[in-house]
Formats: C-alpha cells, structure tokens, sequence
C-alpha cells in the first residue's frame, strides 16, 4: 500500500489544521493506522493510532484533548484533526499503516509496515 500526507502548512498559535493520509493500491479498511511526528534533532515519536474499524483510538498524552484521529474507509483516507496547536507541534507528521487481522491500535512504530512521505507542520508564535 502506498500512502500519502498532506495538509500540513504554517498556522499561527491556537490554530487548526486537518491532515490527511491517503493510500493507493489496497483498500485501508484491514489496516491499522497511526500518525508520528519528527521535530528538528529530535526523534519521531507515536501522535495517534486508529484500528482498522475505527472504533478504537489512542493518543499521546502531549495532544491528547486537542488532535483526533478518524477515517474514512471507503475513501481510503485518515485524518488528523489538530486543534489548538502549539509551538511543541512544529514537526514533520508521517502517517503509517499495518495489516491486522483484528481490530487494535498500535503506538510502537517499529511495528508499522507502511509509510508515507511526512507533510510538515509549522506553528508560529
């Protein structure tokens, strides 16, 4: 499967932005789905994870409140609904993708078969 992010931009302080992880070539809906992030000299750290159904979430404690994760299935599409954002949030988002055959959601990134190219995210004080 390939995937591909996008809606990442500059924003000002408190702002929003909706990204968006699109795929080709397989349907997402046996996937289960996450979003990292990567700031400059820093590593890539777990954001949100969706199961493949949806029905099950997970956060980070630092965006937990303020971003949401959900998906579209026949679109083939995840978003990332970011609200409030801070200074802190400045990063290159990833989306990532593995097949399941049941329905969980996954913060390990090394557990992710799929990536896309990362849409970077610039919020400015």
């Amino acid at each position: 499967v390939q995937l591909q992010a996008s809606g990442g931009g500059l924003v000002q302080v408190a702002g929003s932005l909706r990204l968006s992880c699109a795929a080709s070539g397989r349907t997402l809906s046996r996937y289960a789905m996450g979003w990292f992030r990567q700031a400059p000299g820093k590593e890539r750290e777990f954001v949100a994870a969706i199961s493949r159904s949806g029905g099950s979430t997970e956060y980070a404690d630092s965006v937990k409140g303020r971003f949401t994760i959900s998906r579209d299935n026949a679109k083939s599409t995840v978003y990332l609904q970011t609200n409030s954002l801070k200074p802190e949030d400045t990063a290159v988002y990833y989306c990532a993708a593995r097949y399941s055959g049941s329905d969980y959601t996954l913060r390990e990134s090394t557990g992710y078969d799929y990536w896309g190219q990362g849409t970077l995210v610039t919020v400015s004080s």
